[in-house]
């Protein structure tokens, strides 16, 4: 019998995770970007209201938070999204599963922001330069070339895009990126070997919100 229910047990929870999985983005070596040759209209991004959110795991938890955009626009031709670039403080990593006054949260911060990770203090900054938009299977798929530290990709993931009264919000569906491609190695099985239950997922979650406003 409890064999059996550790069966039901295991299957459930495997059921569960791969239901909840979030879709790798498609990852390629980096575009160029097309020279746009009609007029465009640029929109601003409030970066007040714009918003990243990460979160990555490991066999005994996870974790979550933010990352803030502090610069960017969208370039628009027939109401149509045609180009843009934006840039990530890869300095206002924010943990939120933790509370702010544990010494924990200082902690995990450190880490991310530290040379294990994304070395904040030699890349500051983040990137992501749009290179396409186009529809498919029923969504809209958007591309851009993601450079993190001293690699760039480009990814394509799936978003949803409203344009009402000069503003444009832009919101993706969650997606991950698998941080070996832009070599943040720690903990991962990617590079290093005999990690045990001790390594962490390559996988990282993010979610990306961008509202803008016509300049």
């Amino acid at each position: 019998m409890k064999k059996s229910l550790l069966s039901i047990c295991i299957l459930a929870t495997l059921t569960f995770s791969c239901k909840d999985k979030a879709k790798e983005a498609e990852t390629k070596a980096a575009q160029e970007t097309e020279v746009v040759e009609i007029a465009t209209e640029k929109y601003t991004a409030n970066v007040a209201e714009s918003s990243i959110e990460w979160a990555g795991s490991k066999p005994t938890g996870k974790h979550n938070g933010t990352i803030s955009i502090t610069d960017g626009a969208f370039d628009v031709a027939d109401s149509k999204i045609v180009g843009g670039t934006f840039k990530i403080d890869m300095n206002s990593i924010v943990v939120l599963d933790i509370p702010a006054e544990e010494k924990g949260n200082a902690k995990l911060t450190g880490h991310l922001k530290g040379a294990d990770f994304f070395d904040t203090e030699t890349y500051p900054s983040a990137s992501f330069e749009i290179t396409g938009l186009e529809e498919a299977d029923g969504k809209t798929m958007l591309s851009g070339n993601l450079t993190l530290k001293d690699t760039t990709n480009n990814v394509t993931f799936p978003v949803s895009i409203s344009n009402e009264n000069d503003t444009l919000s832009l919101t993706s569906e969650t997606f991950t990126i698998d941080r070996s491609k832009w070599n943040v190695k720690y903990g991962s099985k990617s590079f290093f070997d005999n990690l045990g239950d001790k390594f962490i997922n390559d996988d990282i979650e993010l979610k990306i919100s961008v509202k803008a406003t016509k300049s």
